[in-house]
């Protein structure tokens, strides 16, 4: 069957682009971009639905390059030629990258522009001056600077792609996705890529698209439960912070993980709670700056960090109500609702869009408000042909929100039904005092204080040392988010695990020797021949003139040695 599919050499690509390709191992295109690259390279209008991880992004990415590469054999004159929106930065950034890394081979061929940023439209303006190929932004960054002049698409656009098409109007894009179309030229080629198709993304095609090609491939939006094991289990708030201590600190939950809560507040509440178990983890959420926030997910993809708690604010209940007002990013805690509006960026969203590398696990700490924040969640996992487990954690007053999202997943597929996760409470039940121990020190204070902490000091790495660090690449790569922040009090004995407290069921699987020191002890063999003692190490704190004596060899007399003349 591999065979009867179309090869990327067979669709009439640049030569150019074949190469980049390769470079990036794609042996064979995925069903996305079999389907979509040939219709979008005969100047077909596309509304794709493909689920998560499966390569919508080169989908677009690769005709919108070709289309320009065979425009600039007959039209040299540079213009802004493809404009590609995203509901949030973090995702402009990833495209920009995606783009970037198609074009290595053409890069003075086709430039590529993120303005999707924090930065002023001043600092952008000499930019968009250049005229580049394609253009990468939110809605309202990309109104912002046709409304200023800096952006001129009239009459040179030929492509314009929304990418996540289901996220811009519950992102609150809708008034300025509507302004925007009034910028643009009469005819052009659009692509609308979406994980679902729901009533925004049915508006957006009545608005955008003209005689669409409708691709919906793999009838479930999740994968199936040979690459996606999804689990969910019931447990009430105490239970949720002893189970996440058990899971992590006894390694029964390996690989890279991604954690999700629903608000700032409960982020931070999480990161103070492990780290008075020493287990680091990063914090990414609407309060931090861009640039940090960017830097934590290219660190984490790189393998700096095993865990990242992320907030999933934006809610997608409610997408009719005004999300970008006083009631902030749409928290789902209505307990925050009135907390924390400072500094929040309405264009956050890492649950979404964003391409998490080798993620081998989500875990909801806080169930998702409703199906589509649970697949684009849970889609975060498994990307591409990779394994990936889903754990959900559910109180009782959750479990119809749960039938509902275990209704739609199980509506196409009913293998894709999330199952009982397994998991005898009673057996762990010693460490609950440790927990109880360890909460006592994450009080409402010491949250509050963490959230101030840390924003000051992403500040300082990301506006401060930005200089610095544009003269001294490699240093960026000594920044690390995931330091403990310190404002509770640290109680040293909760860092290791006692041995009689693990239950005789986990005593196989689980690896929590206490410190490096021991394991590194019991690992090896007793060394033979003549063993070197360390005198620094048995002596230490000792005053080696007074602790000194000597005792020489005793001679026939009974007279040592020392004492003969």
């Amino acid at each position: 069957m591999a065979s009867d599919r179309l090869q990327f050499h067979e669709m009439g690509l640049d030569d150019r682009l074949l190469k980049a390709l390769a470079d990036l191992g794609w042996a064979q295109p995925t069903l996305i971009q079999e389907k979509a690259i040939p219709l979008a390279l005969d100047g077909k209008d596309l509304l794709a639905r493909a689920r998560t991880g499966s390569g919508k992004t080169a989908a677009y990415a690769v005709p919108v390059i070709q289309r320009i590469l065979t425009s600039k054999q007959t039209v040299r004159e540079q213009a802004v030629r493809a404009l590609i929106l995203v509901p949030t930065k973090e995702l402009g950034q990833q495209v920009q990258a995606m783009i970037r890394q198609l074009t290595a081979y053409c890069a003075r061929d086709v430039r590529v522009a993120d303005i999707s940023g924090k930065a002023d439209l001043s600092a952008q303006r000499p930019i968009l001056m250049e005229k580049p190929d394609v253009v990468v932004g939110t809605p309202s960054r990309v109104l912002a600077h046709l409304s200023a002049q800096n952006l001129s698409l009239h009459s040179s656009l030929e492509t314009l792609v929304i990418d996540e098409a289901d996220l811009l109007f519950s992102f609150g894009f809708e008034s300025d996705l509507k302004s925007l179309l009034c910028h643009l030229p009469k005819i052009y080629q659009a692509f609308l890529m979406s994980a679902t198709l729901n009533e925004d993304v049915q508006a957006l095609k009545e608005l955008v698209l003209h005689n669409a090609v409708t691709l919906k491939l793999q009838g479930s939006q999740l994968p199936d439960s040979s690459q996606l094991q999804q689990y969910s289990i019931k447990c009430e708030e105490e239970d949720k912070f002893l189970l996440i201590y058990t899971l992590l600190k006894l390694s029964l939950v390996r690989g890279k993980t991604l954690l999700f809560v629903s608000a700032v507040d409960r982020c931070y509440r999480l990161k103070l709670f492990l780290e008075q178990f020493s287990i680091p983890a990063c914090v990414l959420n609407s309060e931090l700056p861009v640039h940090s926030r960017c830097h934590i997910i290219t660190q984490f993809n790189q393998g700096f960090y095993d865990y990242i708690i992320a907030t999933d604010e934006q809610t997608l209940a409610n997408p009719s109500a005004p999300p970008r007002g006083e009631e902030g990013t749409g928290k789902k805690k209505k307990k925050n609702a009135g907390k924390g509006g400072r500094g929040k960026d309405k264009e956050y969203g890492v649950s979404r869009g964003i391409d998490f590398q080798g993620v081998s696990n989500v875990i909801n700490f806080d169930l998702p408000t409703n199906v589509e924040s649970y697949i684009h969640r849970v889609g975060r996992t498994a990307r591409a042909d990779n394994p990936g487990t889903a754990l959900t954690f559910v109180s009782h007053g959750e479990l119809p929100l749960l039938a509902e999202i275990e209704d739609a997943l199980t509506g196409d597929n009913a293998d894709c039904a999330l199952k009982p996760y397994g998991f005898k409470m009673e057996e762990i039940e010693g460490f609950r005092y440790r927990c109880r121990d360890a909460m006592r020190s994450v009080t409402k204070q010491a949250v509050r204080e963490a959230r101030l902490k840390e924003i000051k000091q992403e500040l300082l790495n990301s506006e401060k040392l930005k200089t610095y660090f544009e003269d001294n690449p490699r240093d960026l790569q000594l920044l690390r988010h995931d330091r403990d922040l310190h404002p509770a009090v640290i109680k040293p004995h909760l860092k290791n695990v006692p041995e009689y407290l693990i239950p005789p069921a986990l005593k196989n699987i689980a690896n929590p020797l206490t410190g490096r020191k021991k394991r590194r002890r019991l690992g090896k063999a007793a060394p033979s021949g003549v063993v070197k003692n360390n005198f620094k190490r048995q002596h230490r704190g000792r005053n080696p003139l007074k602790s000194f004596r000597y005792t020489g060899k005793k001679g026939k007399g009974g007279v040592s040695k020392a004492g003969q003349s």
